[in-house]
């Protein structure tokens, strides 16, 4: 299993525009309900935005990236933000009613 929590800040006249794409990749998810993939997506009010995926694939591969809405989100993300993507791996500390069972 694999968990990775991205962060990036949108410029500001770019967040709507963000927000939607976002909202975009989770129609499709839960139109298509791939395995194996957990995502949340999270904005703060000063448009940063934080997305947390999960994959259960022993290589860390996600359905996320062969997604329709996914590529066109990812198209142009660096011209939307003041501050670019930045992931990084993590582990859960702790968990309580949050994410399901960890």
């Amino acid at each position: 299993m694999k968990r990775t929590l991205i962060r990036y800040k949108t410029r500001p006249e770019m967040a709507e525009k963000n927000a939607d794409l976002v909202a975009a990749v989770f129609a499709e998810l839960k139109a298509l309900q791939p395995e194996g993939v957990s995502y949340l997506s999270l904005r703060l009010e000063d448009d940063t935005f934080i997305h947390f995926v999960e994959t259960t694939a022993d290589d860390g591969a996600s359905a996320l990236p062969k997604l329709a809405s996914f590529v066109a989100f990812q198209s142009g993300i660096r011209e939307r933000c003041a501050e670019p993507p930045l992931a990084r791996a993590v582990t859960i500390v702790g968990n309580y009613r949050m994410l399901g069972e960890a």
